[in-house]
């Protein structure tokens, strides 16, 4: 049977990463596909520079726009990142019949709707598996393996980098600061490391889980987000002693007014697995009313763990090439026709318990008047944490978690709280989740 012939964009760590895998595997993946998948094209800016990966057998070419009009070329492989240039290529691409395979989360968040909509046109396939989660399948277990059930909500550690940092944070008792600088000297963080620690990669990938998950179209702009530079390792220490951990993670959860699409720091149990996923490594849950709760687990990038994903997409669309277009599996799992414009809620209309820190000095009728602010707006106290004041000082760390209440009324009280003269600076806030 004819081969299948792939033009790579892009050979950066995750494109070496893909020649490597496809020809170690090249027996296995042939016998998989049914047939062999073979690199036949790749662009390279300098085609002179050495290369962690043979390239033997690849025509190397310096502009995108030969590969995705090549006559051979059955799929393009987008490995280059961004969300500009890379939308009109893959768009092209589209347009001349070719499928297409990526890796980019960024575009898919911000103009998935619009690919999937030419894909649909034009009979071919769009897949994304390592998008989200590098290596782990997530998208195909929500796609395929959950189809039966009503996804109820996903919480996910999905930004490496984020991790790394708090749980360096929390073993060692290192800064923000310092713990973001040896990320930045181990490969973890880029120079301008803002996409990872402010949640905006995490807000991406979360979006086409939400999608997936809930039958929607993708809506990066309605996600809330929040990342990780303003926390401080007291706070940390705090969220242990009362028996908790804070991660990143991103949240989404169909609830009878709509769909929460949120990232920010979050107290979770440390007795739940998902607490304890430290380093770089990714972790979802997905909780389907049928299933209950399920947890993947992984590497979330590197170039073979990201290669491993891209492979997996390269093989099944081999495998679909002569299915009906009409019974492949649907870019977003739902039906194209049957996605529901259910809105997306903004923060203030979002329920959740929260970590409270307050900076306090130490004077009688101080938290008689913040639980009766906390009352007032119905808030009530789960636990409450008070610090013993530092020697020759007269400010307290008082620690309260609430339970569960509109986020709304919770920037009300703390708006409140924070006009009193005892209060010796701003509340600290960081939302707390169960997750059971």
């Amino acid at each position: 049977m004819k081969p299948i012939n792939v033009g790579l964009l892009g050979l950066g760590t995750v494109g070496a990463g893909t020649i490597e895998v496809l020809r170690r595997n090249r027996g296995e993946i042939s016998r998989r596909a049914g047939r062999e998948i073979r690199i036949t094209h790749a662009t390279a800016r300098d085609l002179t520079k050495p290369r962690s990966v043979s390239l033997d057998g690849i025509t190397l070419v310096t502009s995108a726009t030969d590969i995705v009009s090549h006559p051979d070329i059955d799929i393009v492989c987008e490995l280059i990142g961004g969300d500009t240039d890379t939308k009109t290529l893959v768009l092209k691409a589209i347009e001349n019949g070719k499928h297409v395979v990526t890796a980019n989360k960024a575009l898919l968040a911000k103009h998935g709707n619009e690919i999937f909509a030419a894909a649909q046109r034009k009979k071919v396939m769009v897949a994304f598996e390592a998008a989200v989660g590098g290596g782990v399948p997530i998208i195909k277990a929500l796609r395929e393996g959950l189809s039966a059930n009503r996804i109820e909500w996903i919480a996910g550690i999905i930004n490496g980098t984020s991790n790394f940092i708090l749980s360096e944070m929390r073993s060692k008792g290192t800064s923000f600061a310092a713990v973001l600088k040896q990320a930045q000297a181990k490969g973890y963080a880029e120079a301008d490391p803002s996409f990872d620690i402010e949640g905006i990669d995490a807000a991406h990938k979360l979006t086409i889980l939400s999608a997936i998950a809930f039958g929607v179209p993708v809506q990066f702009d309605k996600a809330y987000t929040e990342g990780i530079s303003n926390l401080v390792d007291k706070d940390i220490k705090y969220a242990e002693q009362l028996g908790y951990r804070i991660k990143l993670l991103g949240i989404t959860r169909h609830v009878a007014a709509g769909i929460e699409l949120r990232v920010h720091p979050t107290l979770i149990p440390a007795k739940r697995l998902i607490a304890n996923v430290e380093g770089v490594m990714n972790a979802i849950l997905v909780k389907g009313d049928a299933v209950g709760a399920t947890m993947y687990y992984g590497r979330g990038a590197g170039a073979e763990a990201t290669a491993s994903a891209v492979v997996a997409d390269l093989v099944d669309v081999t495998r679909m090439l002569t299915a009906d277009p009409e019974q492949r599996v649907p870019h977003l799992a739902f039906q194209p026709d049957q996605l529901h414009d259910t809105p997306i809620l903004p923060m203030g209309k979002v329920e959740t318990a929260y970590y409270l820190r307050l900076s306090a000095f130490d004077r009688p009728g101080v938290m008689a008047d913040v639980t009766r602010i906390l009352a007032d707006n119905g808030i009530s106290i789960d636990a409450m944490l008070q610090k013993e004041a530092e020697e020759g000082e007269d400010v307290v760390d008082v620690i309260i978690l609430t339970h569960r209440c509109m986020e709304a009324d919770a920037d009300k009280a703390i708006a409140k709280i924070e006009t009193l003269d005892s209060m010796a600076s701003k509340v600290v806030r960081i939302r707390l989740e169960e997750l059971n």
